[in-house]
């Protein structure tokens, strides 16, 4: 079983406008008053066409307001300097809100600041306990550092059933750096967490081939090659 540790998504360098759009779609807390919505989608048009100063009024009305993803782009805002001048204590309060608010990608965002250093304290094991949190509510890329930190017991013990378990999560939710590894781990077998079977192991390298990882494809190749010589009694 490969060891490699899979790299840090750029949440704070990164751009945000994604999770604009796509954060009210997802219903995992209590959605803010209409009027919080009206505001953050004015403040992500704003946004979008680099009216930063509106933008920054619109999000700071709506977090202030209770909405969540006003909340997170108002920290990152605050964090990068946009539309006002970089203030990272007071994005680490509006960060935390969003986080404590239920949006999984703040969560993400605090594991991912403390599993580098950054603005906190650096520490695994607060990192994961951050891990966790966005991780139950579904995030798919928490859920991968979570079971590679399990995997490798960064900052945690070494387990790998608790391990195995969140990388199947990663890999049901469609990402295919997960559906490698979960094949990787049934074409091996692992004692105490899963029985090896090829059949399984198929599965997901192909699910994982079906996103371009080439390594993928070259494994499901192999195992079906070994199937047919099987069957031909070579």
């Amino acid at each position: 079983m490969s060891k490699a540790r899979f790299p840090h998504a750029a949440v704070l360098a990164g751009a945000f406008c994604a999770w604009l759009v796509l954060l009210p779609a997802a219903a995992a807390a209590p959605q803010p008053p209409a009027p919080a919505q009206a505001q953050t989608r004015d403040a992500v048009a704003a946004y979008e066409s680099g009216r930063f100063d509106q933008a920054l009024q619109g999000f700071s009305a709506a977090a202030r307001q209770g909405n969540r993803l006003a909340q997170f782009n108002y920290a990152m805002m605050l964090l990068r300097g946009e539309g006002t001048a970089a203030q990272p204590q007071e994005a680490l309060v509006w960060l935390r809100k969003a986080a404590d608010n239920g949006m999984t990608h703040a969560q993400y965002t605090w594991g991912d600041l403390y599993e580098r250093g950054e603005l906190v304290p650096k520490s695994l094991e607060e990192a994961n306990r951050w891990y966790e949190r966005a991780a139950q509510g579904g995030h798919v890329q928490a859920q991968m550092e979570l079971a590679t930190n399990y995997f490798t017991g960064r900052g945690v013990p070494r387990d790998y059933a608790q391990a195995f378990a969140w990388y199947q999560r990663a890999a049901s939710a469609g990402n295919g750096g997960a559906q490698y590894i979960v094949g990787s781990f049934y074409e091996r077998g692992e004692p105490g967490v899963v029985d090896r079977d090829l059949e399984q192991a198929k599965i997901w390298y192909a699910r994982s081939a079906a996103h371009g990882d080439p390594g993928a494809l070259a494994k499901l190749r192999s195992l079906l090659e070994e199937t047919v010589r099987g069957r031909a009694g070579m």
